[in-house]
């Protein structure tokens, strides 16, 4: 039996109200050509800061962006309360392409890759050369990290005044890798600092100036001290090296970005503190690729046979080594990397 008659009005036929609104349902999302580009500086419980201008901006990540992370150092479109006040909110309502993203796991048997910053040109690895004790594993996987995500870079080695560099610097030098070497940094050097601190930090600075740099270590290595030196204007907290375990305390909890500036305009550079880490996981890197961190010895795979796992008794890497092309220690620490990962596999 029908409702309505053969002609029909608007007016005659009922709507059920919709306590959610009326407005219809669309695919089409706002272009927001007036959105305003920032620098996400730190991510905070879902509150990111962004750096608009020369001022700070606290956005959220509006609906359309969905699952979409955004991560300190990314570009990012905003709209909203642009105004940096206290209890203004603007909302995130684009990601702009990464040129890079260096990409870690918890460890090697982790799947779920996270990415620690965006669009940085050069990470910074910090090690103490003591207090506590360098760890070489870990730097290696660092740099497979770095070069993985196309970053350049830069090896710090902190507390020379408690042990020497120079065996550090001689496992290393077959890479070409820049570096700086400083003594340990206290609490006080920023406020007051002496004529050798103040020439420590203008030449970590220059090795930053015109990059975005972000610091990767261990606990205690002396980042965030580092990091103090360089922007005493946004002083972090700072924490001891536990006498016990020889480990360093966590007191930087989340990444933040930071500018290099003079006062006069706009950064020279930025420079991104991140938590200590225990372990840099490469589940989310290609085998195949691990060689390219080691430049010292990639050319000696020429003669290795196909799908050579660097690890067989014909691998030519052997020989390469053994004329004096590269430091057995090197081969000793991709060999171990590999090794980590083939065991994944074979889980």
């Amino acid at each position: 039996m029908r409702r309505y008659g053969k002609h029909t009005d608007e007016d005659d036929i009922r709507v059920r109200p919709d306590r959610r609104g009326s407005r219809p349902r669309t695919h089409r999302r706002p272009a927001h050509e007036d959105a305003v580009e920032g620098m996400v500086t730190t991510v905070d419980r879902g509150r990111i800061t962004c750096r608009v201008g020369e001022r700070p901006v606290v956005a959220v990540k509006a609906r359309e962006l969905g699952r979409k992370g955004v991560v300190v150092g990314d570009r990012v479109a905003l709209v909203g309360d642009l105004s940096g006040d206290r209890d203004a909110l603007a909302r995130i309502v684009r990601v702009e392409k990464r040129r890079s993203a260096l990409r870690r796991t918890a460890d090697d048997d982790d799947p779920y890759e996270r990415v620690v910053v965006a669009n940085a040109d050069q990470l910074a690895i910090v090690t103490a050369l003591a207090d506590p004790p360098p760890r070489p594993r870990l730097i290696d996987r660092c740099l497979v990290g770095a070069y993985d995500a196309g970053l350049e870079p830069l090896l710090i080695l902190t507390k020379a005044d408690l042990a020497p560099a120079g065996p550090m610097l001689e496992r290393y030098a077959p890479l070409g890798i820049r570096h700086v070497v400083t003594t340990a940094l206290h609490e006080g050097d920023a406020d007051d600092p002496d004529e050798a601190t103040r020439g420590v930090i203008a030449s970590v600075r220059e090795l930053m100036t015109g990059r975005t740099t972000v610091l990767v270590g261990h606990s205690g290595v002396g980042k965030t001290t580092l990091v103090n030196g360089l922007v005493p204007e946004r002083r972090r907290a700072t924490g001891r090296v536990n006498e016990v375990t020889g480990r360093g305390r966590h007191t930087t909890t989340s990444a933040l970005a930071l500018p290099l500036s003079d006062g006069t305009g706009e950064p020279e550079g930025w420079v991104i503190d991140t938590p200590g880490v225990r372990s840099f996981g490469l589940h989310h890197v290609d085998p195949s690729r691990v060689i390219h961190a080691f430049p010292d010895l990639e050319p000696g795979t020429a003669g290795c046979p196909r799908a050579c796992g660097h690890d067989e008794p014909d691998c030519a890497l052997d020989e390469w080594v053994a004329t004096g092309h590269a430091d057995p220690r090197r081969l000793e620490s991709l060999r171990r990397l590999l090794a980590t990962r083939e065991r994944h596999e074979g889980d």
